[in-house]
């Protein structure tokens, strides 16, 4: 099977025509490509998103909801993205879902970007975006979902680690995104593992420089299994975010060397990927959460998501054409 580099050739064209309006209106208007994108994002409002999500729950998977457009630029911006998520967790009040088991797993939960929140607004946007994540998390809480603080570029990582931290004293099973790709993330799975803590790894998307990140496949395989070992003999709760077929199998090995039972780990794919091997993992007894966007910005997340690797454009052709 061919390997390809973490740089897509085609990530300038992609992201640019993220940000064409005309690209937008024609992807959305001839059918194939019409049909491409509703696969991958269900919809822009709640009303979509909640019927996916019970479509989801009665075939067996868990759920995290995103809502898109982290790329706010006012704090009356980030305000409407937390009404966003205050909206939906008052739909997901009446779906009456059970936990999980009887240590309170959630089968329910919604991620946030901070960036969506205020993180980056000059003068105080880091006490911003806590005040907005602690207000979804006070909400989540009260309907009984679990509350996911997705990971952005380089950059935003110690900020973003220490409003986890922050908001984990109040709500410790907040969970928070490392990236493999990273050099510091494998340190990073070591002081996040602890009692409690749920860690989604991820290989990672952004395009980052070699001083920080590793730069071809095999760098960042090998490290995404160091840092899952770190995670699955630690006492937290590993989420395996991942589509790669060698990551799912070596996260499998890893758990049974350790012997961690299936329901204290879970895998985690996104909405349209690979939907067969999602359901193989549900029907071999495995946890399997599914990451659903929705939003407006649904047009910058499909583009951004097919610029981030090559890989993600094949994964997203074969699903079209019904391949796992």
């Amino acid at each position: 099977m061919a390997r390809f580099t973490l740089t897509n050739p085609l990530r300038p064209i992609l992201l640019a025509a993220g940000r064409r309006a005309w690209v937008e209106r024609l992807v959305t208007r001839l059918p194939l490509t019409r049909s491409l994108v509703t696969r991958f994002v269900p919809g822009t409002d709640q009303v979509a998103v909640v019927e996916t999500v019970r479509r989801l729950l009665a075939e067996g998977r868990m759920i995290s909801v995103d809502y898109l457009g982290e790329g706010i630029t006012t704090a009356a911006e980030a305000q409407h993205t937390v009404e966003a998520y205050l909206a939906l967790l008052s739909e997901f009040s009446t779906l009456s879902v059970e936990p999980l088991d009887a240590a309170g797993g959630r089968r329910l939960e919604v991620s946030i970007k901070l960036s969506a929140l205020g993180q980056s607004l000059p003068g105080g946007g880091e006490a911003l975006a806590l005040e907005h994540a602690l207000t979804i998390c006070r909400e989540a809480e009260a309907v009984g979902c679990w509350v996911n603080v997705d990971a952005e570029d380089h950059t935003t990582t110690d900020s973003t680690l220490r409003i986890v931290r922050k908001l984990r004293k109040e709500f410790p099973d907040v969970a928070t995104v490392l990236q493999a790709y990273l050099h510091r993330t494998e340190q990073d799975c070591r002081e996040l593992s602890g009692p409690r803590s749920r860690i989604r790894l991820c290989k990672g998307a952004y395009s980052e420089p070699a001083e920080v990140a590793f730069q071809t496949p095999a760098e960042v395989d090998a490290s995404y299994l160091r840092c899952l070992e770190v995670l699955i003999q630690g006492e937290g709760y590993p989420m395996v975010a991942s589509h790669d077929p060698a990551m799912i199998d070596g996260a499998q090995r890893l758990a049974d060397r350790a012997g961690r039972p299936a329901d204290r780990f879970e895998f985690q794919m996104l909405y349209g990927i690979r939907d067969a091997e999602q359901a193989r993992l549900v029907d071999a007894g495995f946890r399997l959460r599914t990451y659903v966007p929705f939003g407006d910005d649904w047009f910058g997340y499909f583009m951004r998501r097919l610029a981030e690797r090559p890989a993600n454009l094949v994964f997203f052709l074969r699903s079209l054409v019904g391949r796992p």
